[in-house]
């Protein structure tokens, strides 16, 4: 009985350490033009995904749908789903994520006079959070500073006009060169609300600086390869993750920091290629990996998705509405949940249709507790999990106007 005790304790610690929001792993990646050339890659690039795990995975350079399919199948061996590809004038953005995470809502372009930007919509199906990525890949070369902000002007004439507290990020190849570089400037401006904000807040001259030799991520590789991928080892931050203020701020969606990562760079390798050993982040197999499979080092981050409190990007006060933690909690097998429903106002009816539903820790739905129109009010629903294994389980109240989740966790 004393064992059993010491372990629920342990495990409901456990839990609240560890599951106190949905972590979700973003990662972005140059692929290089793929498949070109060599369908050698998709083993190196099996090999570093399979280190990494990303939830959600941007990739430039890819060149067709074609392409998007074979990385689908022989890279990722149809562990996630693709987004909607738009196959555009050059190369473009692909994106893959984990339909037991997450669901795919569009793809819009932002046209630009070279390459499209993507502004993908996805939702977190355990949270109900909504997440719009863009994917970037800016115009290369020094020289071309006003193209990129061109570019980057265009991207923020669709930021600005955003709700304030919408949760977005900007990821990819940038190809500028320094913090001071108009683009970068652009991305960061905050004298409208569109801006975006640099997780690490790296100022300075990226570009050879050694000062800087921890968050390079162009070249992987000192001389040239059959791929044509550029050369000259690690001396560039051309790819990056930037974060708006509602993902840096508390509630919704939030970047957990400290999680920011260069894959393979473990600021040992400037103006080296990445698989000079030692390498102190990764093994020598991911070292390898990173090396043939392209010029750019992938670059992660993790967020929190602690929970929606709005659906229809309406101004609502959900002070009205309330989901209580249910009781008790850990339970078994038995516990009680409580929610509130407000009066009849300027958004909402007075019936309300009321959803209120359980999830498993994988988002699939374990049962149904209320599907139904009613009043305004307090309510007491009973919920049995005497036929489900211990765990985390989620509870999901939704109206047409509101949605929020919770945790509890079953112990037996």
């Amino acid at each position: 009985m004393k064992t059993r005790i010491v372990f629920a304790i342990f495990l409901f610690i456990f839990s609240v350490t560890n599951y106190g929001q949905e972590k979700a792993r973003i990662m972005t990646y140059n692929i290089l033009n793929y498949p070109d050339l060599y369908t050698s890659r998709n083993q190196r690039f099996k090999t570093t995904l399979d280190y990494v795990r990303p939830d959600i995975l941007v990739c430039q350079e890819m060149t067709s749908q074609y392409a998007v399919n074979l990385f689908l199948s022989n890279v990722l061996n149809n562990k996630y789903k693709a987004a909607t590809f738009i196959d555009g004038y050059d190369t473009d953005n692909a994106l893959f994520y984990k339909d037991s995470l997450f669901e795919f809502i569009s793809n819009v372009p932002i046209d630009t006079d070279l390459r499209d930007i993507s502004q993908f919509t996805l939702r977190h199906k355990i949270t109900n959070d909504t997440l719009l990525i863009y994917s970037v890949h800016l115009k290369a070369n020094s020289g071309q500073e006003q193209v990129r902000l061109a570019e980057v002007s265009k991207l923020r004439a669709v930021t600005d006009k955003l709700p304030v507290n919408k949760n977005y990020i900007v990821l990819g190849d940038f190809n500028t060169y320094t913090s001071s570089e108009p683009a970068f400037l652009k991305l960061l401006d905050k004298t409208t609300t569109g801006y975006f904000i640099d997780p690490i807040n790296a100022v300075g001259n990226w570009n050879n600086n050694s000062a800087f030799k921890s968050i390079h991520t162009q070249s992987t590789r000192l001389e040239a390869l059959p791929d044509g991928g550029s050369t000259g080892g690690l001396d560039d931050r051309f790819d990056m993750i930037l974060i708006s203020q509602a993902v840096k701020d508390a509630g919704g969606i939030k970047y957990v920091p400290g999680t920011y990562t260069i894959v393979g760079n473990d600021g040992n390798h400037f103006n080296k290629s990445i698989n000079l050993q030692p390498n102190n982040a990764v093994s020598s197999s991911v070292a390898e990996a990173l090396y043939y499979a392209s010029d750019h080092l992938p670059v992660y981050a993790e967020f929190e998705f602690q929970g929606a409190v709005d659906v229809d990007e309406k101004n609502i006060s959900v002070a009205d509405f309330s989901l209580g933690q249910n009781y008790p909690n850990p339970f078994n097998p038995s516990t009680t949940i409580n929610f509130s429903i407000p009066s009849s106002t300027e958004y909402y009816s007075v019936l309300q249709n009321i959803s209120l539903k359980v999830y498993d820790i994988l988002g699939n739905e374990v049962v149904t507790l209320v599907d139904e129109s009613k009043p305004a009010g307090n309510y007491s629903v009973k919920f049995d999990g005497s036929s489900l294994v211990s765990g985390i389980y989620f509870y999901k109240l939704k109206t047409a106007s509101f949605v929020l989740t919770k945790k509890m966790l079953l112990l037996k």
